[in-house]
Parts: structure tokens; C-alpha cells; sequence
């Protein structure tokens, strides 16, 4: 590709006869030079925002990816996390209802030996009440027998 430089460095020969105006060669080369200076910098400014925007467009092309990537790894994560407070959870009830279960079986074994006990000793009350009438029944014949004499 030419550069600005090289048509203004641009020499044509020079003709004696039916040659092109040497002024009007040189006004038109300066002209030329002018607009493609123009024209040359605006394609390399541009070239520089193509290239700055390719860059930026990589960077965010990355950063989409690393925002994809750390969204799935939290979606993931939470799963986890409520997955586990789910077991934790489900393993809390199971021990909970296993000791409530333990918890009634001894209350009913306390209340039956307390059946037990309590019918000991309404056994042994009843002993009693018998030896004591019999005691009683005894001593009445022996004040029977007392008042006879």
C-alpha cells in the first residue's frame, strides 16, 4: 500500500512535447497526497479501534464466560447446601422420633412396674387386713371366754 510519503515523493519524467503541465501534475500529486494522508489515517485510526475493539470484545467474551461458569458452579453449590440441609434435616427427624420412641418405651416400663409395685402391695394390704381380723377375731373369743369364767 502507498503512503502519503510515497506520492509526494512521486517524480514523472518530463516531457519536451505534448507532456502534462509540471504546475498541474504537482498541484494535482499535492491534492492527492492531501486526501490520502487523510484517507491513510483515518485507516490506521481505525485499524486501532478495530484492534482495541477486538480486544475488549475478548474480554468480555472471557468475562461472559467466567460469569457462566462461576453461575453454574453457584447454582451448583446451592443445590449442594440444600441437598444437605435436606439429609440434615431428614436425619434430625429420624433421631428425634427414635428418642421419642425410646423416651414412651420406658415411660410405659415405668408405669408398669408401678402397676406391679401398687398391686404388691394391695397383696400385702390385703395380708394385713386378714392377719389383723384374724388377730381380731382371737381376741374377741378370748374376751368371750374371758366373760364366761
Amino acid at each position: 500500500m502507498l503512503t502519503p510519503l510515497d506520492i509526494e515523493n512521486k517524480k514523472f519524467a518530463k516531457q519536451m512535447m505534448n507532456g502534462y503541465s509540471v504546475e498541474e501534475v504537482d498541484e494535482f500529486l499535492d491534492e492527492l497526497t492531501l486526501n490520502y494522508e487523510k484517507l491513510y489515517k483515518e485507516s490506521t485510526e481505525n485499524k486501532n479501534k478495530i484492534q482495541e475493539m477486538e480486544a475488549s470484545l475478548t474480554k468480555y467474551k472471557n468475562l461472559e464466560v467466567t460469569l457462566q461458569n462461576t453461575l453454574v458452579m453457584a447454582q451448583s453449590t446451592a443445590d449442594e447446601i440444600k441437598d444437605l440441609a435436606k439429609q440434615q434435616a431428614d436425619q434430625i427427624i429420624k433421631e428425634a422420633q427414635g428418642s421419642a420412641r425410646d423416651e414412651a418405651n420406658k415411660l410405659d416400663q415405668e408405669i408398669a412396674n408401678k402397676k406391679r409395685e401398687m398391686e404388691d402391695l394391695e397383696k400385702q394390704l390385703d395380708v394385713y387386713k386378714a392377719k389383723m381380723e384374724s388377730l381380731l377375731i382371737s381376741q374377741l373369743e378370748l374376751l368371750k371366754d374371758v366373760n364366761k369364767d
